[in-house]
């Protein structure tokens, strides 16, 4: 790795003016209708973590759904994943989700992914997989596609690994652990392509799960700002006083102001509120306009004029609703800076500006308190600027529509079922 880190350091200018390129240029979305297979398909599907075992639950009901459209078998479904996966009739021959809800040191982890990935391999042979679908999950999928592939099984992979953005030399083991990569961003597609991986762009399956309808832009007789600081415990505990110490004086500032603190896991309620009572413990004439609503993310969203954010998935949301947003990632250890600005390739960390190929939303990437003054700055003309606002609105159409149309899922089951029947041919 040193030596390609070194490589790579002579190379950062002209990836960064590759990827510059190619956010300008993105793909479209590309869907083929696979023809119906003769005989039961055995199709092993692998998460590793939550947010991957919802990806792969829905593609496994995209599957089941065009199977049964095109009047096929249904096919045998096992595989490594959590409770969600098998309650969708996935027999599992091994858990990583359970295991990555845990936590755990890397030392001590060793051994039982070891020994996962080689019960994997035997499964793999004795049920003749005719093909292996891997979500997400890199650090343990691309060793285990490797593995697949040498058994001649075929592999697919969803959810494209950033490459892109972060130690690029790594696509050359990707290259060799998998027959077909699924992409979900549309700026990936080519920067695969040219690297001698064989990609095809379905669209971001986070679409599916989004409100059909898309609400209006936010109403300027709104004054609820959104906050969301995240959606693990350690990054809700490191970023939501900071944000709150921010969004203190915007409060004092403007009578009618409420902020918004919403967050889909109700289990994190508690530790939420107790964040939130002793960022305001010394301004307790403020609490009753910073509420914690839990559960109906979009139905928060929806009453909200703008929002301050982490980076993450959540920014998707925030773009259906085309909330004005800022986005911070406040980074744990100063030597994160130093690395990312001498081996980040993407010229922005926010999805939203990728997608649009330009600041759209204010991102601001710090240690400690960071540039307290700028962002306080950024998240009042979110509030009140509305000039600012109409041109991050034309920002936010943009970034939507290059993202593309729902239907990722089922874009991403027939491109699955296409790599199974050459396998079995």
């Amino acid at each position: 790795m040193p030596a390609r880190a070194l490589r790579y350091r002579g190379e950062h200018a002209e990836r960064v003016r590759e990827l510059r390129a190619l956010l300008a240029e993105p793909a479209r979305v590309e869907d083929s209708p696979a023809a119906p297979p003769t005989r039961e398909l055995s199709i092993f599907v692998s998460c590793a973590e939550v947010s991957g075992e919802i990806h792969a639950v829905n593609l496994v009901r995209a599957l089941r759904a065009e199977l049964a459209e095109l009047g096929a078998p249904p096919a045998r479904f096992f595989g490594f994943g959590g409770r969600a996966l098998a309650d969708q009739g996935v027999e599992l021959v091994g858990n990583p989700v359970e295991r990555a809800a845990m936590g755990f040191d890397v030392v001590h982890a060793l051994p039982f992914y070891l020994r996962l990935l080689a019960g994997g391999l035997r499964e793999l042979a004795a049920r003749r997989a005719d093909v292996a679908v891997l979500v997400d999950s890199p650090a343990l999928h691309v060793p285990f596609g490797r593995m697949a592939r040498r058994q001649g099984v075929r592999v697919v992979h969803f959810v494209t690994p950033q490459y892109w953005g972060w130690a690029p030399w790594r696509v050359d083991g990707y290259r060799d652990a998998v027959d077909l990569s699924l992409s979900i961003l549309p700026f990936e597609k080519a920067w695969f392509d040219r690297r001698g991986v064989r990609c095809r762009h379905v669209g971001h399956p986070l679409l599916d799960a989004l409100p059909e309808r898309v609400p209006p832009f936010a109403a300027p007789e709104r004054r609820a700002l959104a906050l969301l600081p995240g959606s693990r415990e350690g990054v809700l505990a490191r970023n939501l006083p900071w944000m709150l110490s921010i969004v203190v004086e915007h409060l004092r500032a403007d009578p009618e102001l409420v902020v918004i603190v919403p967050h889909e896991r109700r289990e994190l309620g508690p530790r939420i509120e107790a964040l939130v009572r002793d960022a305001l413990v010394a301004t307790p004439e403020l609490a009753p306009r910073v509420r914690v609503e839990l559960g109906d993310l979009h139905g928060s969203l929806g009453r909200a004029k703008a929002a301050f954010s982490v980076s993450g998935t959540a920014l998707l949301d925030l773009l259906h609703h085309r909330l004005p947003t800022v986005v911070i990632y406040r980074l744990a250890h100063r030597r994160e800076i130093w690395m990312s600005r001498r081996f980040l390739t993407a010229p922005y960390f926010a999805s939203i500006n990728l997608l649009a190929a330009r600041e759209v939303c204010p991102e601001f990437c710090f240690v400690g308190d960071g540039p307290r003054a700028e962002v306080a700055a950024a998240v009042r003309r979110a509030l009140v600027d509305p000039a600012w606002r109409e041109t991050c609105r034309g920002g936010l159409e943009l970034a939507r529509e290059r993202l593309g149309p729902a239907g990722a899922c089922r874009r991403a089951a027939r491109a699955l079922l296409c790599t199974a029947l050459e396998s079995t041919r």
